[in-house]
């Protein structure tokens, strides 16, 4: 277990039963169809799928050599961090490629999660979900969130949701009806069920406002269906797509402050352009989303998907640069996994076949941040985490 990271109990009982699923995410075959999801390049557009040396058209150049790789599979050296021009144009994290599931098992008869005599009910996060429905069912019932039939049994508790919902798992769309039910359960039962946004949500919410209309990238043009495609965008969770969840996500906070956490989606200072407050911020997330231009849309997006800027030397004054602005005494983010936030992600040449081992959470930046991220894409675990954390 790597120092500093929590650990996570399993409950014991009968397995829960779930269609196995591929998680090395390549860039599906739909990429290449005709059609409204096809990502065409515009005149003067940088196509994100264009071949380059040794790929095949349609193919993300690999890092060469790179055994196990996959056409489409970009993998960028882990110790390079993003320049201030960075634009995904390109997928944004390199990706293992594994065929495995976790199997996680959950007990039935998990007791509901504890209750205070007076005041607030204890507060919970969850990490990226990306998708993987199943594994936030059981993890959410792990913790005695929700019971047995997917309903919420946690009274009081408060639960927060760091964003990205969808894109690279199956079933996104299944993943925000199951939040916004449980927001509703939970303030019925005198608790809460929120949600921060997330660069993913900025990601569909273009690729479905926006598709292929050329964007300014700051490395070219580019456009939010191309992106969103690279970035695991599933053809499923766009056929699915209803209004409803479309003004859901483009209400959602950008950061909160609760019990001392400054719970944020990226671990980046780009928060700091936006506003001197948490109401400024997310005040003017919410505007730019509403004045509905596709560059501005596009440059928030691009933004919030840097990461790293916690992690080696200076990380925690960039930490104190956020918590000295918007209050709280920790930083609580998901957005960059945790193996990568290690350095540690496994073997590219298949041996490794457990996959990536994240037993919980992961505290760094002299104690100041929490990474909350805990690799559900490449088969690690999705994290729900009871906070304050003891150290």
């Amino acid at each position: 277990m790597v120092e500093g990271s929590m650990t996570q109990g399993a409950g014991q009982g009968p397995e829960v039963e779930r269609t196995a699923t591929l998680r090395d995410f390549r860039v599906p075959a739909y990429v290449h169809e005709t059609g409204p999801y096809a990502p065409g390049p515009h005149p003067g557009e940088v196509n994100p799928y264009a071949g380059g040396a040794g790929t095949h058209p349609g193919s993300v150049p690999v890092r060469p050599g790179g055994a196990g790789t996959h056409p489409g599979d970009v993998v960028p050296p882990l110790d390079e961090g993003y320049p201030e021009g960075y634009t995904p144009t390109q997928r944004d994290l390199p990706v293992i490629n594994r065929g495995d599931t976790v199997q996680v098992i959950v007990d039935p008869a998990v007791a509901a999660a504890p209750q205070p005599a007076t005041g607030p009910g204890p507060l919970y996060v969850v990490g990226d979900v990306h998708g993987y429905l199943d594994e936030l069912v059981a993890a959410l019932q792990e913790k005695g969130l929700i019971d047995a039939a997917g309903n919420w049994s946690a009274g009081t508790a408060r639960l927060w949701f760091l964003g990205d919902f969808t894109d690279r798992g199956p079933d996104g769309i299944g993943v925000i009806d199951l939040v916004m039910r449980l927001s509703a359960e939970a303030a019925a039962a005198g608790g809460y069920c929120k949600a921060l946004m997330g660069n993913h949500e900025l990601l569909l919410l273009g690729a479905k406002r926006f598709g292929d209309t050329p964007v300014n990238s700051g490395a070219g043009t580019a456009t939010f269906q191309a992106a969103w495609l690279l970035n695991g965008g599933q053809k499923t969770d766009m056929d699915r797509l209803q209004d409803h969840h479309l003004q859901w996500m483009a209400r959602l906070d950008a950061l909160e402050e609760v019990d001392g956490h400054l719970l944020v989606h990226s671990d980046t200072t780009a928060y700091l352009d936006y506003g001197r407050s948490i109401e400024e911020v997310n005040d003017t997330v919410r505007e730019t989303l509403t004045r509905n231009d596709a560059d501005e849309v596009w440059d928030l997006f691009r933004k919030l998907t840097k990461r790293f800027s916690f992690r080696d030397e200076g990380g925690a004054d960039a930490v104190r640069s956020l918590l000295d602005t918007y209050g709280g005494t920790r930083i609580v983010h998901g957005h960059s996994p945790i193996p990568y936030l290690l350095g540690e992600v496994g073997s590219e040449d298949g041996e490794d076949d457990a996959g990536p081992v994240v037993s919980g959470p992961h505290v760094y930046a002299d104690g100041l941040a929490i990474a909350m991220d805990g690799g559900v894409t490449m088969a690690g675990k999705l994290l729900v985490q009871q906070l304050p954390l003891d150290i």
